[in-house]
C-alpha cells in the first residue's frame, strides 16, 4: 500500500479523478480525518471536505508506477 498527499478542490477535478482511478481494477480509499471513504465514490468525496489535503491510500503492488504517473496532477508535493 502506498498514501499520497492529493488536492481535489475543485468540481472538475474530482470528475476527472474519479474516471482516471477507474480505469484501474485496484483499492483505492480516500482518508480525512476518521472518516475512510471508497475513492471511486464520486457521492462519497463530496462527503469530505476538500478544503483541505486528502490521503490517498492505493492498495496496489503490481502497476504502482502507472498509477502514479496518472494521479500526479492531484498529488501535493
Amino acid at each position: 500500500m502506498k498514501t499520497v498527499q492529493i488536492s481535489l478542490n475543485s468540481i472538475d477535478k474530482v470528475k476527472s479523478f474519479v474516471n482516471d482511478i477507474t480505469k484501474f481494477d485496484t483499492e483505492f480509499d480516500l482518508v480525512s480525518g476518521r472518516y475512510v471513504i471508497d475513492a471511486k465514490s464520486i457521492m462519497g468525496i463530496f462527503s469530505l471536505d476538500l478544503s483541505k489535503p486528502i490521503d490517498l491510500n492505493i492498495h496496489a503492488d503490481n502497476n504502482l508506477d502507472e498509477i502514479m504517473t496518472l494521479l500526479s496532477p492531484y498529488i501535493i508535493q
